[in-house]
């Protein structure tokens, strides 16, 4: 049996469940108590293809389960088995690996749950709700679980959002795209608490621009969500980087993709997206300033003591903003605007997504060379534009090169980094200046020195500047 799995997945605490379920609508109930084990071949080819593949036992009946996918909606296939082994024949398991690949699955987790469900109809949908309380474990290794999922069985797919934010009143729950099987794969790999990276994300070829907005859409959410849990729990300047830029990819494809999805909503989510960033941007500029420092000046110099102090101001007040609850709506209401907004239904988005990506990254390219075509005799405000510029049609290539032919597009994109990082060193040096005449007030040797070993490098990140930008001026555009 398949059919697509329309889920919301919370995090809580095992304090807040009874509240929760009695906030939640009144329905049929039953508690349940599941032991699954998961498999994967010794190289992990199903984690790779983010698919999951487990047999879970419960009250003495097992049920073989494959899901693909990722987020909110994820294509599922059950079947029922008689023993304790797979069944290998099944027909989603034999598309999602080779002959040799069945033979070599083993189990690489179990995950053991109480879970306390409890079905119901709310705003016209019949809703499965579950609260999820156990484990994970692998070898020596163990996670405790405490969720909440809202599985959509029929209706709108808009009520499970109403639901959330009915629910997230009475406790505070933090939206996760990190099924088990996600969960258990970094237990296993001990990389559970490790900041989460920009995927690419797989656009269809031969997609509509609406699914292409939507893909990419939910990745950069996937990577906000991740990376907001790791900040919660302990200072990473990896994790805030990965977040900040999450947050601006996110922007990004809203402003490539306006045409698409402009509607009344857009406004107020790309100003609560502009607030997430803001709240990163201090602590990731400190980061790097003190990165600067130790290499110019050492670790003993007068200005550490302040850097390091400023520092861990920055990092509280964004540890702050990822655990409140106006981060926990705007990944809600973001999520929910991009699953069930009103663009979905505009003529625009059902465009061809190669044709749109095409015309939306001659848009970028454009601007950048109208903005960058003469780097060197730009003041510091100018550069920055032109740096963003260069930034959003990476941000675009990326997203977008999967709908083209990859070799050119791999070609174009390095050079269009490059491009980016060196002028991301020019506004480093910019912004360092800044934090020199904030943090120095009485060591005006020490900022002396960090601001004259900065300035020694800038005519030649000038030069590198402009010969890498005349580089991408002579490429061909792949898009083309």
């Amino acid at each position: 049996m398949g059919a697509d799995e329309i889920e919301l997945k919370f995090l809580c605490e095992p304090q807040d469940v009874t509240a929760l379920l009695a906030a939640a609508p009144p329905g049929l109930e039953e508690t349940k108590h599941f032991t699954a084990v998961y498999f994967d071949t010794p190289d992990g080819h199903l984690q790779a293809a983010h698919v999951s593949l487990r047999l879970r036992e419960s009250n003495g009946k097992r049920v073989q389960t494959l899901k693909r996918g990722d987020g909110f909606a994820r294509e599922e296939h059950e079947a029922k088995v008689a023993g304790d082994t797979l069944n290998l024949t099944m027909p989603a398991v034999r598309t999602a690996l080779k002959p040799a690949q069945r033979k070599a699955l083993e189990p690489v987790f179990t995950v053991r749950v109480t879970r306390q469900q409890r079905t119901f109809t709310y705003a016209g949908a019949q809703i499965e709700l579950a609260l999820d309380q156990g484990d994970i474990t692998t070898g020596d290794k163990r996670s405790i679980l405490c969720e909440l999922e809202l599985e959509l069985k029929s209706g709108d797919p808009a009520a499970l959002f109403a639901l959330a934010r009915q629910l997230s009143v009475t406790a505070p729950l933090y939206l996760s795209f990190d099924g088990k099987a996600s969960q258990g794969q970094a237990l296993r790999a001990g990389t559970e608490r490790e900041p989460r990276r920009h995927d690419k994300a797989p656009l269809r070829r031969g997609g509509t621009a609406g699914e292409a907005f939507q893909t990419i859409a939910r990745n950069a959410l996937v990577q906000i969500a991740a990376n907001g849990l790791v900040l919660r729990e302990a200072e990473s300047q990896d994790a805030l980087h990965q977040l900040r830029v999450a947050v601006r990819r996110l922007r990004s494809a809203m402003s490539t993709f306006k045409a698409v999805v402009d509607d009344p909503r857009v406004a107020d989510l790309k100003a609560e997206l502009k607030w997430l960033s803001g709240a990163c941007d201090e602590a990731r500029d400190l980061d790097v300033f003190a990165q600067d420092n130790l290499e110019i000046a050492g670790d003993r110099t007068p200005l550490a003591p302040k850097i390091a102090a400023a520092r861990a101001q920055a990092h509280a007040k964004t540890a702050a903003a990822v655990a409140s609850k106006r981060f926990r709506d705007l990944v809600l209401e973001t999520t929910a605007w991009v699953e069930t907004g009103a663009w979905r239904s505009g003529d625009r988005a059902g465009r061809s997504a190669r044709d749109f990506a095409a015309k939306a990254l001659d848009r970028r390219w454009k601007k950048l060379l109208k903005l960058g075509h003469d780097l060197r005799s730009l003041d510091d405000a100018g550069r920055h534009t032109a740096r963003i510029a260069a930034k959003k049609l990476r941000y675009a290539a990326e997203a977008f090169a999967p709908l083209f032919t990859a070799q050119p597009g791999r070609r174009y994109i390095k050079k269009l980094k490059a491009l980016q990082d060196t002028l991301g060193d020019l506004n480093d040096a910019a912004v360092a200046k800044t934090l020199v005449a904030r943090l120095a007030t009485d060591d005006s040797d020490a900022a002396r020195d960090l601001i004259s070993a900065r300035d020694a490098k800038r005519p030649k990140a000038l030069k590198t500047a402009a010969r890498q930008m005349k580089a991408l001026t002579e490429a061909k555009p792949f898009w083309r």
